[in-house]
């Protein structure tokens, strides 16, 4: 049997948990990951240039590279960073909430309900200090409406099944003052493009990727 490529995994550090889930699962033992700041979401700016560091500072090391992070708000920033680098692929979307619900359900969810904000796992855990605390509404209750007030939904994307996660959700959306709903999506696309890739020989790229499993409503 042919040794499995050696490949790093630029991603955002949102993405690190179920990253590693992923891998575990599968028992693959040539993934290798690195992280970038999550926090940089808010500073989408910083993440080409990161990624881009990343990769000269490893494309020696292994057989490949692949980039786990959606455009994030870089307005195609990444991508032409990554074209100039060459060689280098990312999963496809612009976010994270694409990638895990997959493009067609997060597409009728967000037409379904303009209004509607969204959480991960990650969000989820993180949702005081990235939210509350990170926005000032700990400070200034005041803030809540002027951030949300044209909101009207929250849904909870769940990567896992966990009753203190889904208990966090519901109360993060009763302190936003938004109705609640949870979907179960698993790992969606980000495990099949890891599985596409793992399954490819090193030089080559996956020939049709496979589509994400529906996200089911709870």
């Amino acid at each position: 049997m042919d040794k499995a490529p050696t490949t790093l995994i630029i991603a955002c550090g949102a993405l690190a948990r179920e990253i590693l889930a992923v891998i575990e699962q599968a028992g693959w033992t040539n993934l290798s990951i690195t992280c970038l700041p999550a926090i940089w979401h808010n500073r989408p700016e910083r993440i080409p240039e990161g990624v881009r560091q990343k990769i000269r500072e490893n494309r020696d090391r292994y057989d490949r590279l692949l980039v786990l992070y959606g455009d994030c708000g870089s307005g195609g920033e990444l991508d032409r960073v990554l074209e100039e680098e060459g060689g280098v692929e990312r999963i496809a979307g612009p976010h994270c909430y694409d990638f895990y619900a997959g493009p067609a359900n997060f597409a009728a969810m967000h037409e379904a309900e303009l209004g509607t904000f969204y959480l991960t796992d990650y969000l989820v855990r993180q949702f005081d200090k990235l939210i509350i605390e990170g926005l000032g509404i700990d400070r200034h209750p005041e803030l809540r409406d002027a951030y949300f007030g044209n909101y009207k939904k929250l849904i909870y994307l769940a990567q896992i099944d966990d009753s203190a996660l889904d208990a966090k959700a519901e109360k993060a959306a009763a302190r936003l003052g938004l109705a609640y709903e949870r979907r179960f999506t698993g790992y969606g696309d980000l495990k099949t493009f890891l599985d596409g890739w793992q399954a490819t020989p090193a030089g080559t790229a996956p020939v049709v990727p496979v589509a994400a499993a529906p996200a089911k409503s709870h």
